[in-house]
């Protein structure tokens, strides 16, 4: 199937599917659909072949299989793929985060800004109302007040009187327009810096909110909901974990329970799949809290440098004192930009919740505790504890490559495949996850690193390394949820249908801050580019001599037959 055709193709399978949703009345995302096309066709049991076109038979069943799909609203599985979108869609860096606040903060006072410098002055009236236009901006590009309290303005116009008196006006209104924005920017950190200083020294401050002191309260609670929710998702897949250890060991004889164990698996799954992303966001709030940390400890010492500098002084020189007052401006914009971010993973930390729904409603409160009542369940670091002895000695596998904590620098730094989950116990168990130990010894096989639960676990699966990482592949298109959760991206770059053509109709993201890094992949997608084609307001045209033949004698008028003569007229090219 061509490139075009081929990706006209899915793009009506996903459109009609969305639609198809719409009608039953849930409303879907197209990149949510684009990933359940792209599950549904992997799925074996769907028997779609990759290796060819799609009849519309296949299309039917394809269209008919995902809405089903999407309708289950008591699917675990469906949930966690939801959240990955979700994850996938909505976190990006610190850095871009913070961009496009600022982008948005700038385009809100864009207008504003334009009022002021493109504003011609014609009467003593419009330069008072230009400076109160300059006062206002102030305001609102410094988040320091609103420009509707009068002891605010009062306060800022004063402040903006002591640097840019309004005699000036005439100056800046001769400037071009992008001297007069760089001025603004300028004015509005003095104006800041003023202002904040007067407030340290009790002298102003009207409508500035102690953002320090807010922080400092903010980030302890936020990091404390995130570790309460984290370990509420951490108990769970421990719970679950040791009832499919149950399931698949059954000691006492089989084990009774009202849920099937694929249900309990995928419910694992989600589990897993917020407890990960909550690391993520609770990285980025640690980091917050150091930023703030490093923040205060340097709007301190400038206070005190600012102090030291106009104590004692009727006269400073603006050139000795204007750069701190931008400077103490630029701490406090920073203080600002951590509330943004704060913020941001707060409601990132509350919108996860939903995903986890069909969860929580598989079993009754209490029911899961009866049902382990005598078991072991063991955490995570339990689990690492129970392997602390065991060891690879790497002189007895000359073929392999072994690497070992006590030898390699930067160990804990090795990108780990399945994000460190033991892929041998996810083969052999049936898709059950349980963490591996690098301190067992990490295997290096094609230019990736396995990490083992066990010695056993390493030696069987460093015997055959290929058959089990095909054997996870199969488990993943069974279960699409793993692909993200065990980042197999690149495991299914080369087994996707219509491999030159997309699933998905719209760019993503998916970026990660220092302190992610090594949780999660940088994933990417890649488009063909596309038959573009351009309209001008303008018609083209080629300027040619109009043909023109005049034909003599059509109309008789003689006796005997009529005789036609045909004379081109048509003016030459060359004239």
């Amino acid at each position: 199937m061509a490139h075009a055709q081929a990706e006209s193709v899915i793009r009506r399978i996903i459109r009609e599917i969305a639609q198809e949703c719409a009608s039953i009345g849930q409303a879907v995302s197209e990149t949510l659909v684009a990933f359940m096309v792209k599950a549904t066709v992997l799925d074996p049991l769907n028997n779609f072949n990759v290796d060819r076109n799609l009849t519309k038979q296949d299309v039917q069943r394809l269209i008919e299989l995902c809405v089903v799909k999407l309708m289950d609203q008591g699917s675990s599985s469906l949930d966690t793929i939801k959240m990955q979108v979700y994850f996938d869609m909505n976190y990006t860096s610190r850095r871009e985060f913070l961009e496009e606040h600022h982008r948005v903060l700038l385009s809100r006072l864009a207008s504003v800004g334009r009022e002021i410098t493109d504003n011609r002055l014609r009467t003593r009236d419009d330069l008072e109302d230009l400076y109160r236009r300059i006062v206002s901006y102030v305001l609102l590009r410094s988040g320091l007040g609103s420009p509707t309290d009068i002891n605010t303005v009062r306060e800022a116009t004063a402040a903006l009187q002591s640097v840019f008196p309004q005699s000036e006006l005439a100056t800046f209104m001769s400037l071009t327009k992008a001297d007069k924005e760089q001025q603004l920017s300028e004015l509005t950190m003095i104006v800041t810096g003023i202002r904040l200083f007067n407030k340290d020294c009790r002298k102003g401050g009207e409508g500035i909110e102690d953002m320090p002191s807010i922080l400092n309260e903010a980030i302890p609670a936020t990091i404390n909901d995130i570790e309460r929710e984290l370990k509420e998702s951490q108990r769970l897949a421990w719970q679950y974990t040791a009832l499919l250890e149950k399931f698949a060991d059954p000691k006492d004889g089989p084990v009774q329970s009202p849920i099937k164990t694929d249900l309990l698996q995928q419910a694992l799954y989600n589990v897993r799949q917020h407890e990960a992303f909550l690391k993520v966001i609770l990285a980025d709030a640690i980091l917050c809290a150091k930023q703030v940390e490093a923040l205060q400890s340097d709007l301190v010492a400038r206070l005190m440098l600012l102090e030291a500098t106009v104590h004692a002084k009727t006269a400073v020189p603006t050139a000795q004192v204007f750069p701190h007052f931008t400077g103490l401006s630029k701490l406090w914009a920073g203080f600002q930009d951590e509330m943004v971010l704060l913020s941001i993973l707060n409601n990132m930390v509350v919108s996860l919740r939903p995903f986890l729904t069909a969860q929580s409603h598989l079993l009754l409160e209490g029911q899961l505790e009866a049902i382990l009542d005598g078991a072991d369940i063991k955490s995570d670091d339990d689990r690492l504890k129970e392997s602390a002895e065991e060891r690879i000695n790497p002189s007895e596998y000359k073929s392999q490559d072994w690497f070992q904590h006590e030898t390699t620098a930067n160990f804990d730094q090795l990108p780990l495949q399945y994000k460190g989950i033991c892929g041998y116990t996810l083969v052999k168990k049936d898709g059950l996850l349980v963490p591996g130990n690098p301190q067992i010894g990490v295997l290096k096989h094609k230019e990736k690193y396995y990490a083992f639960s066990s010695k056993e676990a390493a030696c069987s699966f460093a015997l055959k390394p290929d058959e089990y990482i095909e054997a996870i592949t199969e488990k993943a298109k069974k279960c699409p949820e793993l692909i993200h959760l065990l980042e197999l991206h690149q495991q299914f770059a080369c087994v996707t249908p219509y491999s030159q053509a997309n699933l998905r109709s719209k760019v993503t993201h998916s970026v990660q801050t220092n302190l992610s890094h090594m949780r999660r992949n940088n994933v990417t997608q890649t488009y063909q580019p596309k038959d573009a084609g351009c309209q001008t307001k303008k018609d083209g045209e080629t300027n040619v001599p109009k043909q023109k033949v005049y034909l003599a004698g059509l109309r008789g008028g003689k006796p005997g037959p009529t005789i036609m003569t045909k004379t081109d007229l048509t003016r030459s090219v060359d004239e």
